[in-house]
């Protein structure tokens, strides 16, 4: 059992030097020379200045926008839709609430925000909102013809609206205390500072507001994460340049889940942000996880 667990972990270790090394000689790294004082983070397993991710991570999901949920279902071969379900319904919208969703995109969380609510006896006709906020118009663009495609404007909401922003998560033009839920899916891995988009999201809500992240994550067992590293390195990419054309996003984005926290590590992240009660809920294995969190 070691020797089988310490081949997986030389393996890994391989692999991921052999990816790091892959795209660094492609596009280079970040640091060093003239100006080099300038703070640097992670970009995939490229190390960059922090003011080239914003650029970078903005140009992949440009790259990608309208191909993004066909990509989507060929990764996951559709099992996003289940997560993204579970996540909903782990949220448990209620009549009048007031939604931000971050990262939002193409409106699936949104999308089935409304849905959920439309489902559910509103006696009293009381209003719920949700402003779908993303950094990247692109994105938006897709999610609002979806919106149309689907009839789900705001002239055609019963008792709900629905608003679309472009916005930076961690500098939210949102006023303090104004939402009663926060929702982020898919996206938190892609900003510089965490510790800001945690910051801004317990700044908009209001008091008993609640947090929920969905966001790939690390498996528990070390040979299922094995597997999973090879088909992420090897099917994805190639999949993302057949299908849309983009091997090197795709390869990003793979990197990008590589790089997140693990479980433990970002649940103390969202506590050092001030929520309380945080938790998380791994699916499939760990492949995602859940986290929540309350703002008291």
């Amino acid at each position: 059992m070691q020797t089988t667990r310490n081949l997986c972990n030389l393996t890994r270790y391989i692999l991921r030097r052999t990816v790091a090394t892959t795209a660094n000689d492609t596009t280079g790294s970040a640091g060093g020379g003239a100006g080099g004082s300038e703070q640097t983070t992670h970009f995939g397993y490229q190390t960059v200045k922090e003011s080239e991710k914003e650029r970078k991570v903005h140009e992949v999901f440009q790259q990608v926008a309208q191909s993004y949920d066909l990509m989507n279902d060929a990764m996951s071969m559709g099992i996003h839709r289940v997560w993204k379900d579970i996540f909903v319904e782990r949220l448990g919208p209620e009549h009048g609430m007031r939604l931000l969703d971050m990262a939002g995109g193409t409106g699936d969380i949104s999308f089935r925000y409304l849905k959920y609510l439309a489902k559910m006896p509103n006696p009293k006709q009381r209003e719920s909102h949700v402003t779908v906020s993303d950094i990247n118009q692109h994105m938006l663009n897709v999610g609002e013809e979806r919106a149309r495609q689907l009839g789900l404007t705001a002239d055609r909401l019963p008792n709900a609206s629905i608003a679309w922003q472009c916005a930076d998560a961690e500098k939210l033009p949102f006023k303090s205390d104004t939402y009663t839920a926060y929702t982020i899916a898919f996206g938190i891995r892609n900003c510089t500072h965490v510790d800001k988009v945690l910051s801004e999201a317990y700044r908009v809500l209001q008091p008993g507001g609640r947090f929920m992240c969905l966001e790939f994550s690390h498996l528990t067992n070390e040979t299922m994460q094995w597997l999973y590293d090879q088909y992420s390195f090897q099917v994805i990419p190639p999949m993302g340049q057949l299908l849309a054309g983009q091997w090197h996003a795709y390869q990003y984005l793979v990197e990008s889940i590589r790089r997140f926290p693990r479980q433990d590590e970002f649940k103390s992240m969202i506590e050092r942000a001030g929520f309380s009660h945080v938790s998380y809920e791994n699916l499939t294995f760990g492949v995602v996880s859940i986290h929540s969190g309350f703002k008291l």
